[in-house]
């Protein structure tokens, strides 16, 4: 193999290890926040109480720099890897090898869904981090921002897109940090896919719960 060739493969590799790797951090943020956010719905006054305490934490805008750019980098990463598949040639298209047509399109949409996400996380922090609500409004100003339609329509969109990113996502990302084999296959893919169920729908019904009402 050339040396130019190599350092490419070298390249590539590094950078699914380090996409994969941003996305499963992505993950564990998203179980967090929908644990979060659910008490909006059960428990509000443990909601205010909750979100109250996070905005005092004095490492939350270090954590917050610290999320977005893993979000920029995995979808910087990610389109790089479908650029860099499409210089070399590699124009097939997606198809569920396993008769499944719901895991193709969830792989198909990994680079608009991305994108849709990137662009509901700013929209996301213009309207209830910066400037952020003040102590006991927080649930206020997230039912004020979800009674506008287009607020609305656009995170509904992004718990769509979460549940066919990470339906795609968690498989590949095992795959690339190579943790993936014929013996675990099934649990992970099994595993991944009900995460992406979950987180999918939980702030689906938080959005429809909190914009429309019970």
């Amino acid at each position: 193999m050339q040396p130019s060739r190599q350092r490419a493969v070298i390249g590539a590799e590094k950078g699914r290890v380090w996409t994969a790797a941003a996305g499963l951090l992505l993950v564990l943020f998203l179980v967090v926040h929908l644990g979060g956010v659910a008490l909006a719905v059960t428990a509000p006054v443990r909601f205010e109480a909750y979100a109250a305490r996070l905005h005092q934490a004095v490492w939350l805008p270090a954590v917050e720099l610290g999320l977005l750019g893993l979000a920029v980098a995995h979808l910087a990463l990610g389109l790089a890897k479908r650029l860099a598949n499409r210089r070399a040639g590699n124009t097939a298209a997606l198809v569920s090898r396993r008769g499944q047509p719901l895991a193709a399109l969830a792989a198909r949409s990994q680079a608009a869904g991305g994108v849709l996400l990137l662009v509901f996380l700013g929209v996301h922090l213009v309207q209830l981090r910066w400037p952020r609500p003040q102590a006991g409004a927080e649930l206020a100003t997230l039912q004020a921002v979800l009674a506008q339609p287009a607020s609305l329509a656009l995170y509904g969109a992004a718990a769509l897109a979460v549940a066919l990113h990470l339906w795609h996502g968690t498989e590949a990302a095992h795959r690339s940090l190579g943790l993936l084999d014929p013996a675990n296959g099934a649990l992970i893919r099994t595993t991944g896919r009900s995460l992406a169920l979950v987180l999918g729908v939980g702030f689906a019904a938080v959005t429809l719960v909190l914009g429309v009402g019970p």
